[in-house]
């Protein structure tokens, strides 16, 4: 079963624009964190810390959310499936390490943010602010992210085991049914037309799951009850 056509080119829209905002986000993060290790300026270093803290937790999560969201969707409401590729198997499992090593660093973030506010802070304090762990992080994120576009672009390794056990059984169905006359075309009004290229309900149940789960992490971690980080 997979999704309407007009379904499937929303979820599709919904998965790139997020993904690549996802994947500019942390070119912009990484940026700053680049600024907040090499700059000579105090100042600086403290504007750049309290931005990384904003970028990370109104834009970078919520992207990474909805990327790994709207991924899962597009996998179980299409031909494509979850468990049937490597490549989308791959991808979600990147995707995945990716949004909770995210979540936890997130903690790290905030704590640089914090001190970086505090405006009785000295030179030798702010010094001790700077962190290459945030550079490090975010320039592994970034070549994550890239090797997820590029799987998506590729599609290499072909089918799994599971997918090519799944597509024999479909073969083998198939064959066994008798043969038949072609039935006439049927009308693109026809209300059987309809009902056949109508959406599977276990795609809404697994999306609306899926969102629910989405909003809730977003909520505790604008909260600040998400995970507890290091």
């Amino acid at each position: 079963m997979i999704m309407t056509p007009r379904l499937r080119k929303f979820a599709l829209t919904a998965h790139v624009a997020s993904s690549v905002g996802w994947l500019g986000a942390v070119v912009s993060f990484l940026a700053l964190a680049l600024v907040g290790v090499t700059s000579n300026d105090n100042q600086m270093v403290r504007s750049t810390y309290l931005a990384m803290e904003l970028t990370a937790r109104f834009v970078i999560v919520p992207l990474a959310i909805a990327s790994l969201v709207t991924g899962l969707v597009q996998s179980l409401g299409t031909s494509w499936g979850l468990l049937r590729h490597y490549w989308v198997l791959v991808k979600l499992l990147l995707t995945m390490f990716a949004t909770i090593v995210l979540l936890l660093k997130t903690q790290l973030i905030g704590y640089l943010a914090s001190v970086a506010s505090n405006t009785t802070l000295s030179s030798g304090d702010l010094d001790r602010l700077r962190s290459p762990e945030l550079v490090v992080h975010a320039g592994g994120g970034l070549l994550v992210l890239l090797l997820v576009a590029s799987l998506s672009v590729y599609k290499p390794w072909g089918m799994t085991a599971y997918g090519r056990r799944k597509q024999s059984q479909r073969g083998k169905s198939q064959a066994d049914l008798p043969s038949i006359p072609s039935p006439k075309p049927t009308p693109a009004w026809s209300p059987t037309r309809a009902t056949s290229t109508s959406t599977p309900r276990w795609v809404y149940v697994v999306g609306i799951h899926a969102i629910g789960l989405a909003v809730l992490f977003f909520v505790l971690h604008l909260t600040g009850s998400g995970l507890p980080g290091h």
